[in-house]
């Protein structure tokens, strides 16, 4: 897994029911000359809403909804420009500042950070959230209930001390992380709401690559993420002989997971007790898909059979030879008695032999709101 990639796949989990969640997620990368240095995402539940990066230098919508919000705010995507902006020279420094700690100098290296919050809409609970990270390791965490950084790197640790003095600082990110970001994660909802708060059902489907491989139950084109999905035995959930496999975006907004059964320790006779069990936010039942041969849609083909192969083979050669065999004796034959002048006259009237052929498969982060050219002026470097 690359380095970019690594950080960001962390964060991808499937969330509760009444979970929504905004984050902010910007990578500073050197030394990869195919991308921009800064890249810069806002992802609200899942769905990538703002882009920017340090070649366009402009913040973009990548939802067509997005641009209700300039009813409220005409300047939003101005602000939002100069947000990222800001981002991007602190980030470069910052970037600077790790390669010098980690004694590094050539070479790629990747520095990202994610903020922002998760809102629960039923409980009203807020989580505020600010993450750092080098080259794919978890570099700075900001706990947010007890106001303090914690630094999971050596190198790190001044940087930590020096913010948990910063009491200014600190309340900054706490008004920005838990007050802010969750009033514009519900004006973002409101205004995607046909989008971010629709329910799409899944596509079901039992797949098998061969008859002594687990059998797959796969769910694909749902939305919302906040999913379960498992193996039942007469409705007992299953722990064991299960593989769970990941929540994976499609590239049309939605999701796909799906979990693998070992039907090797399942007998044949028992395949009916077996369902796989789907239940995604907003359906009221589950969806139940029972363990049947059946419905099992596969790829496989199966061996040719050689030996029937090398028999038929073995046949037609013989048949072959005896034909030869055949036309050469009536040849010889025929040929005696043209010679003998007994050649029957009848041979010249019979019909002709005739040939004939017959033929047929993130990010969060933090609002972005008015203050953000404030977050600008709070910004500090490592």
């Amino acid at each position: 897994m690359n380095k970019v990639a690594s950080f960001v796949l962390v964060w991808s989990h499937v969330a509760s029911a009444a979970l929504h969640s905004l984050w902010h997620v910007y990578t500073v990368t050197s030394n990869i000359p195919r991308l921009p240095s800064m890249m810069a995402v806002v992802v609200v539940d899942g769905v990538m809403t703002e882009y920017y990066d340090s070649r366009t230098e402009v913040a973009v919508a990548k939802q067509n909804w997005m641009d209700a919000i300039l009813h409220e705010e005409p300047n939003y995507w101005e602000k939002q420009t100069t947000f990222w902006q800001k981002q991007e020279y602190y980030g470069n420094i910052n970037m600077q500042i790790l390669k010098d700690r980690f004694n590094q100098s050539d070479g790629v290296h990747v520095f990202q950070v994610l903020h922002g919050c998760e809102y629960d809409d039923e409980t009203g609970t807020v989580l505020g959230f600010n993450h750092h990270s080098y080259d794919g390791d978890t570099t700075l965490v900001l706990d947010m209930e007890r106001r303090q950084w914690i630094w999971l790197q050596p190198q790190l640790e001044k940087t930590g001390r020096k913010w948990n003095q910063m009491e200014r600082w600190l309340g900054f990110m706490e008004e920005r992380l838990l007050k802010e970001c969750p009033n514009r994660l519900n004006k973002t909802l409101e205004s995607g709401k046909s989008i971010l708060q629709r329910t799409q059902r899944p596509l079901m489907s039992l797949l098998q690559t061969r008859p002594s491989a687990p059998v797959t139950c796969h769910a694909t084109g749902f939305y919302p993420d906040k999913v379960d999905i498992f193996w039942a035995h007469d409705s007992d959930q299953l722990h064991e002989h299960v593989v769970h496999g990941q929540l994976l975006p499609n590239h049309d907004g939605t999701f796909q997971i799906s979990v693998s059964l070992d039907v090797g320790a399942v007998p044949p006779s028992d395949w009916h007790r077996y369902n796989c069990i789907f239940s995604l936010s907003g359906l009221p039942e589950e969806i139940i898909t029972t363990l049947d041969a059946a419905s099992i849609k596969t790829n496989y083909v199966k061996p040719v059979d050689h030996t029937s192969i090398i028999v038929a083979t073995i046949t037609f050669i013989a048949v072959t030879v005896l034909s030869v065999g055949v036309g050469i004796f009536v040849y010889r034959k025929r040929r005696r008695e043209h010679r003998n002048g007994t050649l029957q006259q009848r041979q010249a009237d019979s019909p002709s032999c005739v040939y004939t052929d017959t033929g047929e498969n993130f990010l969060p982060a933090a609002a972005a709101e008015t203050s953000q050219g404030t977050l600008g002026r709070h910004a500090v470097v490592i």
